[in-house]
């Protein structure tokens, strides 16, 4: 049950001074009785306004029956209790600013909104609710060792009903669990399911910071979505959004007749791209207030972490500014010194508050320090660089890889100067991008043995994996939010194939030690062979370091068999194939590669080398047959 505190000095002090960290406890509309009559509080932080009244139901809308008290200490809180006012009534602040004009504001507060598009606030007391996944948050882990591996999704258009409408979250949850737990990854994220007003921002542009969007039903059924996941064994993942927020009237925008959580210059308030304002984290009271939203979704709906949208853009002042569009900070640089406080503010209160919690960075610059817990705090940050550069080679005639071949070895050269993310999310299959499958060159077989090779070497590189839905059976439309994905296709062996390998790599990922829990570690990667430019194939191994566990990976990223191709390896024996892109069950030519004997003759360093044939535009990924191989075959995957 929600926590309410007594609306006293004290705590008004708290959160001016920023020791509250939850002041949704304080503000907000909280069902209570107070001397004997039941009733709801209001309150609301409103410093600039001249007078706010609360409407809703209770008083038929009406702006004079229920005005709001200035509370104690000064610092711009306004309050009322509104005797017999109760769960499920509608209701918004009606905030007259110093200019005299009034505005009708939904709570920042609230829990739960009306259906876009109504706008109102819904007072909402916690219904009953019985959690069941005592076990899975007793035992999450926050180790980066661990594997972790995040389907990315949106709810409204995963899959829609018969009439091309939302569906609930109690309706989408199994669907969801069976779909994803039978694909082998650890956990979901949900793209923007805070409430927002314009479906086309695909909840990037938030207008309800506090709420579950009622686009999918109520915050129980949104807890019930959460707790399904978790009985599955899968972690749930938020989008959140602290960088910006729409200029909706009826949202934060000028929240009290002027800039409130918006910084008041617009050369640091305004994002000229996005047409949003820009929060004011110099003020204690805004800092609190997502802090405070951050620690809503960790606490009470049991959110196993946030993935912080746009980072680059509140880490520096001249983001997507001309000269002359920006102001240096107080040294005369570009950093948003406001900004960092915040980031290490924000991930030491969630590190505390909510173990076993990730806070992922979507940071697209050098900007040092961003995991490093003497810097922002994050535990990943989403490797910009090497989507970019993967997603650039890949996109390559195959007769001109060789003159691009670094740009998939120089993520070597970084990799660990920060905890990463391999991410290719929403972003890159929308605006006539093309989806993953549409990318590739060549003809459909060509481009689906090509996505299964982009797969299989972001699956084979170091860092923690994120894929966007659709993409895992070769979706051939772009990414399109207002329908459901095209499950039919499915039903064909070729978008099958391409699923069924997701599937198994998944698989292997999280069986073989040596796949991830070397993701961070200077030793968790080795390079056989990284410059055979003119065969446009890459060799390397990949280590537990603790164990000493490794798997070896080979891949030909041309569409030329390769047969006989040398690889050296540190260990002499029989080498079993564990994974080939190119079988038959996934769509390939079935060249099958069969385990094989090493030969005792030095190859790119090594004291033994295997002789393999490379099928064109393949993976392969091989180990040492004295040791347990991951056992593959994990069954077919329920569509939704």
């Amino acid at each position: 049950m929600t926590f309410t505190l007594p609306l006293t000095g004290e705590y008004l002090s708290k959160l001016n001074s920023a020791d509250l960290v939850r002041p949704d406890q304080l503000l907000g509309a909280h069902v209570m009785t107070e001397n004997g009559v039941a009733g709801v509080r209001f309150a609301v932080w409103a410093p600039n306004a001249v007078h706010v009244a609360v409407v809703g139901d209770f008083n038929g809308w009406n702006a004079f029956l229920h005005p709001m008290n200035h509370t104690d200490g000064g610092w711009g809180f306004w309050s009322a209790f509104v005797p017999g006012a109760m769960h499920g009534q509608t209701y918004k602040f009606a905030v007259t600013g110093q200019d005299g004009q009034t505005t009708w504001k939904a709570d920042p507060y609230a829990v739960a909104s009306e259906l876009r598009p109504k706008t109102a606030s819904i007072v909402w007391q916690d219904q009953p609710f019985t959690w069941s996944d005592d076990a899975w948050m007793a035992g999450r882990d926050q180790s980066d060792t661990r594997p972790l591996s995040i389907y990315e999704l949106h709810l409204g258009s995963w899959l829609r009903d018969e009439q091309n409408w939302f569906m609930n979250y109690r309706d989408l949850a199994p669907r969801i669990a069976d779909y994803v737990k039978g694909l082998g990854y650890t956990h979901v994220e949900l793209m923007g399911v805070m409430e927002h007003p314009f479906d086309g921002s695909w909840g990037y542009q938030v207008t309800g910071y506090y709420a579950p969007t009622a686009r999918f039903g109520t915050p129980e059924d949104f807890k019930f979505f959460v707790d399904t996941l978790h009985q599955a064994g899968l972690g749930v993942l938020l989008d959140w959004v602290p960088g910006h927020f729409p200029t909706d009237e009826i949202g934060l925008a000028r929240f009290d007749g002027g800039p409130l959580f918006e910084y008041a210059d617009p050369r640091k308030g305004f994002h000229p791209d996005w047409n949003t304002y820009v929060f004011d984290y110099g003020r204690n009271e805004v800092v609190m207030f997502l802090v405070g939203s951050a620690l809503k979704w960790l606490e009470d709906y049991h959110v196993d972490g946030l993935r912080v949208d746009a980072v680059a853009s509140m880490l520096y002042l001249n983001f997507s500014r001309k000269e002359g569009e920006w102001i240096p900070n107080i040294y005369g640089g570009q950093e948003n010194l406001e900004a960092i406080a915040f980031f290490k503010r924000l991930n030491a209160v969630i590190h505390h508050r909510a173990p076993g919690a990730i806070v992922v960075a979507e940071e697209s610059t050098n900007f040092a320090g961003v995991t490093k817990h003497e810097g922002l705090g994050f535990d990943y940050k989403w490797a910009m660089g090497w989507m970019n550069d993967t997603l650039a080679y890949f996109l390559e005639d195959p007769v001109y890889r060789k003159y691009n071949h670094s740009k998939i070895t120089f993520f070597e050269v970084y990799r660990n100067t920060e905890r990463f993310m391999l991410a290719v999310s929403h972003d890159e299959v929308v605006h006539l991008k093309l989806s993953l499958v549409g990318k590739m060159p060549g003809d459909w077989y060509a481009q689906r043995a090509g996505l299964r090779s982009f797969l299989g070497m972001q699956w084979a590189l170091p860092g923690k994996k994120l894929l966007f839905m659709g993409q895992e059976f070769a979706q051939r439309s772009e990414w399109n939010f207002e329908e459901s994905l095209p499950w039919y296709v499915l039903d064909y062996p070729e978008h099958r194939g391409v699923h069924d390998w997701l599937r198994d790599l998944n698989h292997l990922y999280r069986t073989e030690t040596a796949m991830h829990r070397g993701d961070h570690r200077e030793d968790g990667l080795s390079w056989i062979a990284g410059d055979d430019r003119d065969s446009s194939v890459y060799a390397f191994t990949r280590h537990d370091p603790d164990s000493g566990a490794w798997v070896l990976v080979v891949s030909n990223l041309t569409p030329v068999y390769r047969g006989g191709y040398s690889v050296g390896v540190p260990e002499a024996g029989l080498y079993r194939v564990l994974l080939d892109s190119d079988g038959g069950e996934y769509g390939g030519f079935g060249t099958m590669q069969g385990s094989l004997y090493t030969l005792p003759e030095e190859s790119h360093g090594q004291p033994q080398r295997l002789l393999l044939n490379l099928a064109p535009n393949s993976v392969l990924f091989l180990k040492l047959a004295t040791e347990n191989a991951a056992t593959l075959g994990t069954g077919d995957v329920p569509r939704p």
